[in-house]
């Protein structure tokens, strides 16, 4: 278990390279191809950082997006720059795995508000030789996935075999299969919601106040005053993290054990390890991600409402699909537990849509589909595998 002192975080650089300068591929679209936004601002240029792995087909028929949750990145199944850990999900993205790069051409981009590469508030703006700061406009999940699209289409791929994602990247496969019906052949929305709930918003709305409250945030100009809103940011990622996890997976990693002592020391440095573990989590976090971003980030999840978007009927979004579906909860996830999963299965259902739902027991909480969890694992492997075959991209037997 990793200690922490009473100051949250350490020191932290001030500005990562990979704002302005990713490791990563990076597509640029000019003035002349805007960025039209929920908030009827227009944002331009801007640019899409993404990784690969595999083979795009002859026919670009066997590519799959990854839409990648709202603190990870483009990094899915390579190591990343900054940490140096690997990729995010690389227990599930790779040779062999169920989403198996030896049949699948997998992409997977930064979202546009994001801080690797992708425009976003830390990005220079063009207009004043700035960083955008507060003045980058607000954006949704559909502008999200519609800065998606654009790199798709720069990627000359006119249907997606399938759409994949969890958390926030669910809410965008989502997105994907309403907007472009007719260009996503298949769709995994993983732990995820078709709206914003109260109690999430809530949640949002105390880590911006903690980045906000600090005051090295300057008003979002932190950039040019040379300072990170390090503490406020950290606070913020540890009240999401807990978010993240069930009580029972705390339990069984922590209990009430205590961090480096065998009694009280009777003071407010990390007594217990779980306080250790969100210390460390939070202080980790502020290394890799922009708090701007965060703010800018998690605003369009409270945005995000499908069923407002489709006149108050949530299977109207889905109205006329042909898109194969499979809807994946797990049981102890109080973030977006299995009743908004079974929500959205409704609404498919209703439009006589083609949907499979499974719900995992799992103890681990929300970050389950991130984890080992063989269920998981064997259930979007076999979806994908039959998918194919109805795609006519062969079994994997026949790759062999």
């Amino acid at each position: 278990m990793t200690g922490a002192s009473p100051n949250l975080v350490a020191s932290v650089s001030r500005r990562h390279p990979e704002v302005d300068t990713p490791s990563s591929p990076v597509v640029h679209f000019d003035t002349g191809a805007p960025l039209h936004l929920a908030c009827q601002q227009d944002l331009a240029p801007f640019s899409i950082a993404y990784e690969t792995y595999g083979e795009l087909n002859a026919a670009k028929s066997n590519a799959i997006l990854i839409c990648h949750a709202l603190t990870a990145d483009q990094y899915v199944a390579s190591r990343h720059p900054i940490t140096g850990k690997p990729g995010w999900w690389d227990n599930m993205v790779g040779p062999g795995k169920p989403i198996d790069t030896n049949r699948f051409f997998v992409i997977c981009s930064n979202v546009v508000g994001g801080c690797m590469g992708s425009t976003g508030p830390a990005s220079i703006d063009p207009k004043t030789g700035a960083p955008y700061g507060l003045t980058f406009p607000v954006i949704t999940v559909g502008d999200m996935v519609e800065a998606q699209a654009r790199l798709i289409d720069y990627l000359g791929i006119d249907q997606l075999f399938a759409v994949i994602g969890g958390s926030m990247g669910g809410m965008q496969v989502l997105e994907w299969a309403s907007r472009y019906k007719d260009r996503v052949f298949a769709a995994v929305p993983i732990a995820t919601a078709a709206w914003h709930s109260s109690q999430n918003i809530a949640f949002h709305e105390v880590g911006r106040q903690a980045v906000m409250a600090d005051p090295e945030w300057s008003g979002g100009n932190y950039y040019a005053a040379g300072t990170v809103p390090k503490n406020g940011l950290a606070v913020a990622r540890m009240a999401a993290h807990i978010t993240y996890l069930s009580e029972e997976a705390l339990h069984r990693k922590f209990g009430r054990n205590l961090q480096d002592r065998s009694s009280l020391s009777f003071s407010f440095n990390a007594e217990f390890q779980v306080e250790s573990y969100l210390r460390h989590q939070g202080s980790t976090f502020v290394d890799r991600f922009d708090a701007n971003s965060y703010l800018y980030i998690t605003r369009a999840l409270d945005y995000f409402d499908m069923r407002e978007s489709a006149g108050g009927v949530l299977a109207n979004a889905f109205r006329g699909t042909k898109t194969r579906f499979c809807v994946v909860s797990f049981t102890s996830d109080w973030l977006y537990p299995t009743r908004e999963s079974r929500e959205i299965v409704q609404a498919l259902n209703a439009v006589a849509a083609n949907v499979s739902f499974v719900d995992i027991e799992s103890d681990k909480g929300h970050d389950a589909f991130l984890l080992e969890e063989p269920t998981f694992f064997a259930t979007v492997r076999g979806f994908l595998n039959a998918a194919a075959m109805k795609r006519g991209l062969g079994s994997p037997e026949a790759r062999k």
